[in-house]
């Protein structure tokens, strides 16, 4: 598959975290509406099983698959972010809102065009892993940055067996060589395991609010 087409640094006004040669550094994309605690739960977990300088919480600006009505402004779901993600390894960031789209293969072209000698992993709970398949251009986002998934009960039979996860089925490395995830070459993906929360942004939106005191 040829490589995408980068999106060059100068062209643009985003100005994500600063991102050293060498460093591993996670990224969790998503609308973050709202941001919860597995949100910090599931970055601490790869920050330590995979060895993570830092985790960015990248906040879009509107997620293409799940937004039929507009959410909370981005200003809003910053400063909620900020008031979860109280790890300091966790950094909050909004740069995605600069780029001419919204997708993950764009921000990930961006990216490496920026910081071509970073190590990036992609984070996603394995409820992503399960519509992996209908996002744009994702067999390409595979092969550019290797990928951790989370496991996110009940959800981890159907994303095992949902077409992305069975196509790539050939570069999942073993659970027990997860730190070997950040210098893999792509296409490279690992299922970690052990994470028991089942908290998720949508049911979180449709409660008491109580979610905000956890």
């Amino acid at each position: 598959m040829p490589p995408s087409t980068p999106l060059h640094p100068a062209r643009f006004n985003a100005r994500p975290p600063y991102a050293g040669p060498g460093q591993a550094i996670g990224l969790l994309g998503g609308s973050f509406n709202p941001p919860h605690v597995a949100h910090k739960l599931i970055s601490e977990a790869a920050l330590k099983r995979l060895g993570l300088d830092k985790v960015w919480w990248i906040v879009s600006p509107g997620n293409p698959l799940k937004q039929r009505t507009p959410p909370p402004s981005l200003a809003e779901r910053m400063r909620l972010c900020r008031t979860v993600a109280t790890n300091p390894h966790i950094v909050v960031t909004d740069f995605e809102a600069d780029l001419p789209t919204p997708y993950a293969v764009s921000t990930l072209a961006f990216l490496k065009a920026r910081s071509p000698l970073t190590h990036f992993v992609w984070i996603m709970g394995a409820d992503n892993l399960a519509q992996f398949h209908r996002w744009k251009d994702w067999r390409r986002i595979a092969s550019e940055v290797p990928i951790a998934v989370i496991d996110r009960p009940p959800q981890s039979f159907r994303a095992l067996a949902a077409p992305a996860a069975q196509a790539l089925a050939r570069y999942r490395l073993p659970e027990n060589q997860a730190v070997r995830l950040t210098d893999a070459q792509a296409p490279a993906w690992v299922f970690l395991t052990g994470m028991k929360l089942n908290l998720s942004s949508t049911r979180l939106r449709n409660s008491d609010g109580s979610w905000r005191t956890m």
